[in-house]
């Protein structure tokens, strides 16, 4: 594994770390500052908020940036705006500081996706984009659990002081660890916005966007379900988000070999076993042990989407690989931002604290169809460039097969039948197979008609 993944990996823990850790403080922020648990939970929606608004904006302003130097004034700005939370003076101020940490999120985790997929070789580009989140996924095991423990010893404040920290020791790793990668020749900003208009990459966002929203339905009161639905003290919490965490990290290393093997499967199969669990978990909540195996389930199915999503659009946008992974995160983020809405209104209105994963699974089912959808619509695309490839041969002259059938040597030879000669089939971009040894045909894993699942 190249160390540059190490880097980006420390990376994607602070961002975890700063994007999670809120779902474990919101009681003590909000006995803090005088408000209500769902209200606190407004600063769930104002990170992703930042996340929604920062990758378009930032990755078109870095599209000229070289990929490393682009990277670390990320970072940078990461890292002010949690001390900016950090020194806020009120809730207003909490949630502006939340926007400004959660702006370079999108636009770091798009740059980083391209760059760890060119550290690697072909067929490797999911493993090594699962690798830089597995630092998201580790910052549930570790980062938010201690995050969360300090924030109830400390206060919430000395929590992001120390998310500032981890944010200047990954700036140190991205500037030690990461090469020097040019910003690729074709690269510009209407190109890439032209790219984002393929109707692929917006089904694929739309379903990052209803699917993943199902995960952060729950997982945005996972802290208050943990000691109001699951009858765990306050002091179990922590306990509860590590194996939330676990679950993510057992998710993102199976994602990453499934993704590479079969695409969409793959996305179809963590979409419906989310839904699954959703409906479940409400059902075991309160019997302890069998919840805490829900949350763990969880996590492991939730994040199971996030690789086959983004290997999806930066697939299908080839143009606009960078704008398109930040893309991805900021329609990640809106499903935080909504997730964690529809939760909330579903605790106010009385439904109860367990209500939040009905609307999770209404909302991964959502999510499911879009990509069902979207799966059919790509191989009736692929039906179609087939058969303009077949209509676009070349035909032969009446003269050739005519010369053809008289040379023949005897009857039920090749050369005896009427008619042009049989033609080797057609790639689907229309190009006819070159003449040449049978062996050459079909192509290798690496042609054209290699099923990637995508």
């Amino acid at each position: 594994m190249p160390l540059a993944l190490l880097a980006l990996a420390v990376s994607a823990f602070g961002i975890g770390t700063t994007e999670f850790v809120m779902m474990g403080l919101l009681p003590n922020v909000a006995d803090d500052l005088g408000t209500s648990v769902p209200t606190a939970g407004y600063l769930v929606s104002a990170y992703a908020i930042g996340v929604v608004l920062g990758a378009p904006l930032l990755t078109g302003l870095g599209s000229r940036v070289p990929r490393k130097k682009m990277l670390l004034l990320l970072m940078a700005l990461f890292t002010i705006g949690n001390l900016a939370s950090a020194l806020a003076p009120d809730f207003g101020w909490l949630l502006a500081g939340r926007v400004l940490a959660g702006l370079p999120h999108g636009a770091f985790f798009g740059v980083g996706a391209v760059v760890a997929a060119r550290l690697v070789a072909e067929g490797r580009q999911a493993r090594a984009v699962a690798t830089m989140f597995l630092g998201l996924t580790v910052a549930n095991i570790v980062g938010v659990p201690a995050a969360t423990l300090l924030g109830q010893h400390l206060g919430w404040r000395a929590t992001f002081l120390v998310v500032a920290a981890i944010g200047l020791a990954a700036m140190a790793a991205l500037a030690r660890l990461v090469p020097r990668i040019p910003v690729e020749a074709h690269q510009d900003v209407r190109r890439e916005l032209r790219a984002l208009g393929n109707r692929q990459v917006l089904l694929g966002l739309l379903t990052a966007v209803f699917g993943f929203a199902g995960v952060f339905a729950v997982y945005s009161y996972l802290s208050a379900m943990t000691t109001k639905a699951m009858g765990f003290g306050e002091s179990s919490v922590t306990v509860v988000l590590a194996l939330f965490g676990i679950g993510m990290t057992l998710g993102a290393l199976a994602a990453g070999p499934l993704t590479d093997r079969a695409l969409r499967p793959t996305l179809y199969g963590s979409l419906g076993a989310l839904a699954v669990i959703l409906v479940a978990f409400p059902f075991t909540v309160h019997v302890q042990w069998a919840a805490l195996g829900m949350v763990v389930l969880l996590g492991g199915v939730g994040f199971m989407t996030t690789t086959p999503l983004q290997m999806l659009v930066m697939n299908k946008a080839k143009d606009a690989p960078t704008l398109a992974s930040a893309s991805n995160h900021s329609a990640f983020n809106l499903a935080n931002a909504g997730g964690a809405w529809l939760g909330g209104v579903a605790i106010a209105a009385g439904w109860g604290w367990t209500s939040p994963a009905f609307v999770g699974a209404v909302l991964a089912v959502l999510g499911l169809a879009i990509a069902a959808t979207a799966g059919f619509l790509d191989r009736g695309e692929g039906r179609a460039s087939r058969v303009v490839a077949n209509s676009a041969r070349p035909a032969f002259e009446d003269k050739t097969s005519t010369e053809v059938a008289t040379t023949s040597s005897g009857p039920g030879t090749p050369s005896s039948r009427s008619g042009p000669p049989p033609t080797r089939p057609a790639f689907e971009d229309g190009t006819v197979t070159p003449d040449g040894p049978a062996a050459t045909w079909p192509p290798g894993p690496s042609g054209p008609s290699s099923p990637s699942g995508a």
